[in-house]
C-alpha cells in the first residue's frame, strides 16, 4: 500500500457509518458501462484527482453549487440567491456586469440556499441525497429493459466506494430483484470494501491509468500501488472484470506505458480479465469544471480526434498481437 493512503481518503468499512450517497446524475438506458440496457448512477467523492477527469462534479463528497453565468436573469430582474445568502460580508455569491459569476468558496458555507431561489438555471446543484431505496425507486422503472437486453444497474463516480454501504446496500436490492449489476471503480479504497461490496457485483470495470507509480501520482494526486493491488484482488477473488486504457496526451500516449500494461495482465493477471477496453481522451468534464471555478490545468488539453482514434487502434493491436483481449472504445465487440 502506498504511504499516502489513509482511512479517511479510501473510506474502509471501519470508517463510514453512512447508508446514503450524495448522487450528482442518474442516466437512464446508457449502453456503455456494462452490458445491455442499464441505469448508471454518478456519485460524489473521489481520492483522485485526475487532470482530465470527466466527471470534475464528483470530486468533493458533499454537495455543491455550480454556476453557469451565462443563464443568470441578472440583479435587475432577479437576485434572489442574494437575498437569501446568510454570507454577506464578506460575499459568497460573487457578480459581474450584474450577473453571478462564481462562487467564494472560502466564503460560502454551502447552505445551498441561492439554488432553492435561482429560477433561470444560472445555480446548479451537484449532488442529491439519496438512499439505497430511493435509488432503488428509480432502478425499478426501467426494469422490463434490463430484462430484454441483458442490462441491469452501473454504479459510478467519481469513487462510489467511498460511499460503500449505499453501493452494498443498493447492490443487494438489485440482486434479490434479479437485477444485474455492475460496479465502476478506480480501485483506490481499502481492499476490505470490496469484501463488503463483491458479494452484490457481476461485473467490477476499473482503470490501467499509468504503471508507473511516480507519473502516476504527479498527474491524479495518488501512487498506483493500492489500484493494481485491488485489481490483483479482484482476479484472485475470480470476479469478472473489464479494465480499462483511457490514452491520455502528455501522460500515457505511448507504447512504453501500453507494453508495461500488458506485461503486467500477462504476468500478474495470467490474462485472466475479460477485455481490455483502449480509450481515446474525450475532452467531456471542462464545461462542468468551469461550473466549480476548478484550476484551468484541466481545460484546453491539445490533441487531434482522428490521430488519438489511430493511436487507440495502434495500441489494441499491439496488445492483441500478444493474445491480450482488447478492443477500442467501449462499444466495440471483442473478436471471437
Amino acid at each position: 500500500m502506498d504511504n499516502d493512503t489513509t482511512i479517511d481518503t479510501i473510506d474502509s468499512p471501519e470508517g463510514s457509518s453512512e447508508n446514503h450517497a450524495y448522487v450528482t446524475d442518474i442516466q437512464r438506458f446508457t449502453i456503455h458501462d456494462g452490458p445491455g440496457i442499464r441505469t448508471e448512477l454518478f456519485l460524489k467523492g473521489c481520492p483522485l484527482r485526475c487532470e482530465w477527469c470527466s466527471n470534475p462534479e464528483t470530486y468533493e463528497r458533499f454537495p455543491q453549487i455550480g454556476v453557469t453565468a451565462s443563464k443568470c436573469i441578472g440583479l435587475d430582474s432577479c437576485g434572489f440567491c442574494l437575498k437569501v445568502c446568510p454570507k454577506q460580508d464578506p460575499k459568497a455569491l460573487e457578480f459581474s456586469d450584474g450577473k453571478v459569476s462564481s462562487i467564494n468558496r472560502d466564503v460560502c458555507d454551502n447552505c445551498l440556499l441561492c439554488e432553492d431561489e435561482c429560477t433561470s438555471g444560472a445555480l446548479t446543484l451537484w449532488g442529491k441525497k439519496m438512499t439505497a431505496e430511493d435509488a432503488m425507486e428509480v432502478v425499478r422503472r426501467d426494469k422490463a429493459f434490463y430484462d430484454r437486453s441483458g442490462g441491469g444497474v452501473t454504479l459510478s463516480g467519481g469513487e462510489a466506494l467511498l460511499q460503500w454501504r449505499f453501493c452494498r446496500d443498493l447492490l443487494k436490492l438489485c440482486k434479490e430483484e434479479g437485477i444485474d449489476t455492475c460496479l465502476e471503480s478506480a480501485l483506490h479504497v481499502s481492499p476490505k470494501t470490496l469484501d463488503e461490496v463483491a458479494p452484490y457485483v457481476d461485473l467490477f470495470i476499473t482503470d490501467i491509468k499509468q504503471m508507473d507509480s511516480g507519473i502516476h501520482k504527479e498527474f491524479t494526486g495518488v501512487g498506483n500501488e493500492l489500484i493494481l493491488s485491488n485489481i490483483k484482488k479482484l482476479v484472485d477473488m475470480e470476479m469478472p472484470l473489464i479494465i480499462r486504457m483511457p490514452i491520455i496526451p502528455g501522460f500515457n500516449d505511448n507504447s512504453d506505458h501500453v507494453d508495461s500494461a500488458g506485461d503486467f495482465i500477462l504476468d500478474t493477471l495470467n490474462n485472466k480479465p475479460e477485455l481490455i477496453q483502449v480509450i481515446r481522451y474525450r475532452p467531456l468534464g471542462e464545461e462542468k469544471a468551469k461550473t466549480l471555478g476548478l484550476s484551468e490545468q484541466m481545460f484546453g488539453m491539445k490533441f487531434d480526434r482522428e490521430e488519438s482514434e489511430k493511436e487507440a487502434r495502434a495500441y489494441v493491436k499491439r496488445m492483441t498481437d500478444r493474445g491480450i483481449p482488447a478492443i477500442a472504445g467501449t462499444t466495440e465487440k471483442k473478436e471471437s
